[in-house]
């Protein structure tokens, strides 16, 4: 039986969740109502599937995935979302994300995502699976400026929008401040940027 942390902030949902997956092949290890509260319980638990709420307090479930791939850690991520931005979509998919749900469906898709998603393939909201197909075939001016950024980089880059110093983006990959200040010069490099302000802007989308 799969071992399933939940990370959902809407108390309901949370409990819906719970109450599909107690007759299913998936065992609740673990819940928490925010980002935090779940990396914190990962080494706990020790799920073999994480389903992650897009929007949560203090860190998203975008934010999980994109720290834990950073770190090495290609665990089954599912993500839970009412709606998706298409730039964060994009994000999503380009960490790995093994599957996304819109919670609307979830009584219907959860299940079906979940037995997808421990088998080794992955499964998307076909609605959502569209606009992905559609956003890959976009002109160049559409595609992710951080596209030549590793899961890593991306990871520090996400930290310096939060404003984060470096000895605090250190201490949250589990990095050193040396090996941040290394990391950082080479995505300055990359982007062609000169400072931490630019790089903001440039995540952002409002810099050409």
């Amino acid at each position: 039986m799969a071992k399933v942390l939940v990370a959902e902030d809407d108390p309901l949902t949370l409990a819906g969740i719970e109450v599909l997956l107690a007759s299913s092949n998936f065992q609740v290890a673990a819940t928490a109502r925010t980002g935090v509260e779940a990396l914190d319980k990962l080494a706990t638990a020790r799920p073999d599937l994480l389903v992650l709420d897009v929007e949560m307090p203090e860190r998203s479930g975008l934010d999980v995935l994109r720290t834990l791939r950073s770190r090495g850690d290609q665990r089954a991520i599912v993500l839970l979302t009412g709606s998706i931005k298409d730039a964060r979509m994009q994000e999503a998919m380009q960490l790995g994300v093994n599957g996304l749900v819109i919670k609307g469906n979830a009584p219907r898709d959860l299940l079906l995502c979940l037995e997808a998603v421990a088998q080794g393939r992955r499964w998307f909201d076909q609605d959502t699976l569209q606009r992905a197909m559609e956003l890959a075939q976009s002109p160049a001016d559409r595609r992710d400026p951080l596209a030549a950024l590793s899961d890593r980089e991306r990871a520090i880059t996400a930290l310096v929008q939060r404003g984060l110093r470096n000895k605090e983006i250190a201490a949250e990959l589990g990095l050193t401040e040396g090996t941040v200040k290394v990391h950082l010069h080479k995505i300055f490099h990359k982007l062609d940027v000169r400072s931490r302000t630019e790089l903001i802007l440039l995540a952002k989308g409002d810099v050409q």
